[in-house]
């Protein structure tokens, strides 16, 4: 609707918006720590690359698709010709009044949820990592954002109250409890990994050789960037600046300490070490549960909710080995495992003091939340394991999913980038400033050594 926007809210909205796009750059820093070095280049592009595409995509016709209104009575995907291009949200500038959802302008809140379209689509290239080729997981990427993340946004997050006329059907018929993308994001992200990781097959010598991650320097700053970037992500979904992002800025904060010490916690009495790279998966596992939670618990529920998926999420990192599938670095077990847990938990520590203001079991509102939260989250993992497949295969057996075994030995990151993460021929030697050996494929001077 047209209007005059509040400046503190919007103000607030595009910087929760730099925020979140700030979690895909630190996505690829935490993913690019954790792979080979012969892999980090390509890691990191697979997030950059998903920036790039989904980013064009999402004005072409994405938000159409997502905050539209709905195809039908269905409200299963909204009509993605009301927004192309965003002409109709991005003219009108000429008076004080422009297109407005909630109190911001429209444009803002397309280019916020923009940034939950990215990085949904890049955190599944974690599952793939040393073995897809680069053009392959771009096509991929465009296609499951198009018939994936883009229907999926409208049924969870298209309220009839910020789309032009009816909306999703989760959010609207279901009324499911996601604040900020615990199913459309999470589970979403999560089971397309499974599918695809199971489909492109696993990684040559997995899991018989070590695949260590080679700098976790860069995996604890890349956390460090997405605890960052997600108070916008969760708080920035109450779409302004008031008490309820006040409250999810919070809870965001304790889930995700609470998680952190509880998978810590387990290392230690599984292993007898934590590791910097527990520390850092807990943070990311507690900041994926309490994503959907962040408006309807208490900050000692959003504890509970950290600690209990730290403890899950640390247990189901292992289950790859168990059952088979090369899930390189662990989306399985932390996004879809950590997304099913805060979705469910909202049914069970739901308290009716929160800003959503329902109660759940363990709050006397009796088993009302938790079967709406599971047929929800079940709703999304069916449809995005299906269409994933049936994407994954049609690449599959057309221009090919994965690089050939040659190219995996020799490193993708020469192989499809001609390039290489650390360049180690180019170090000077120790003769001082514009001094350096000659490379090993350069020739020996017939002086080298006299002048000593």
């Amino acid at each position: 609707m047209p209007g005059v926007p509040d400046t503190g809210d919007t103000a607030w909205m595009m910087t929760a918006t730099a925020l979140v796009l700030l979690m895909t750059p630190g996505l690829a820093l935490f993913y690019g720590g954790m792979v080979r070095s012969q892999s980090v280049l390509n890691m990191m592009m697979m997030s950059f690359g998903s920036i790039g595409l989904v980013g064009v995509l999402w004005v072409l016709y994405g938000y159409s698709m997502a905050f539209g209104t709905s195809v039908g009575d269905a409200g299963l995907v909204g009509d993605p010709t009301e927004f192309a291009g965003l002409s109709a949200i991005a003219t009108g500038f000429s008076g004080d009044e422009v297109p407005l959802v909630a109190t911001i302008p429209s444009v803002v809140f397309a280019a916020f949820q923009a940034t939950f379209a990215i990085i949904t689509v890049a955190l599944i290239s974690g599952a793939v990592a040393d073995r897809m080729k680069f053009g392959s997981w771009l096509i991929f990427a465009g296609i499951w954002a198009s018939i994936v993340y883009f229907p999926v946004s409208h049924w969870v997050f298209a309220f009839d109250d910020t789309t032009a006329g009816a909306g999703g059907w989760i959010a609207n018929d279901l009324a499911a409890i996601d604040f900020a993308g615990g199913t459309a994001v999470h589970i979403n992200a999560g089971i397309a990994a499974l599918v695809l990781a199971i489909v492109l097959g696993k990684r040559r010598g997995w899991p018989r050789e070590p695949m260590r991650p080679h700098n976790l320097t860069l995996v604890m700053l890349g956390a460090a960037l997405l605890w960052f970037g997600w108070f916008g992500f969760n708080a920035g979904s109450a779409v302004g600046s008031g008490a309820i992002s006040g409250f999810a800025f919070l809870n965001t904060i304790v889930a995700t300490a609470a998680a952190m010490i509880a998978w810590l916690l387990v290392e230690r009495f599984r292993d007898g070490h934590p590791t910097s790279l527990g520390a850092a998966s807990g943070v990311v596992a507690g900041l994926v549960s309490i994503t959907p939670a962040c408006s309807s618990v208490s900050p000692v529920g959003a504890i509970a909710v950290g600690a209990v998926a730290g403890v899950l999420c640390a247990l189901a990192v292992g289950l790859k080995f168990r059952f088979g599938f090369d899930d390189s670095l662990d989306v399985v077990g932390v996004h879809l495992v950590g997304g099913l847990v805060g979705t469910l938990l909202v049914g069970f520590l739901a308290t009716a003091e929160a800003p959503a203001g329902v109660d759940g079991l363990f709050y006397g509102g009796g088993a009302d939340q938790l079967w709406r939260q599971a047929v929800g989250a079940l709703a999304v993992l069916a449809y995005s394991g299906i269409v994933t497949a049936i994407i994954a295969y049609a690449l599959k057996f057309t221009i090919g999913l994965r690089i050939s075994d040659e190219n995996e030995v020799t490193g993708i990151d020469e192989t499809e980038h001609a390039e290489t993460g650390y360049d180690f021929s180019t170090l000077r030697g120790g003769g001082g400033l514009g001094t350096s050996r000659p490379a090993a494929s350069e020739p020996v001077p017939a002086t080298a050594g006299k002048e000593s």
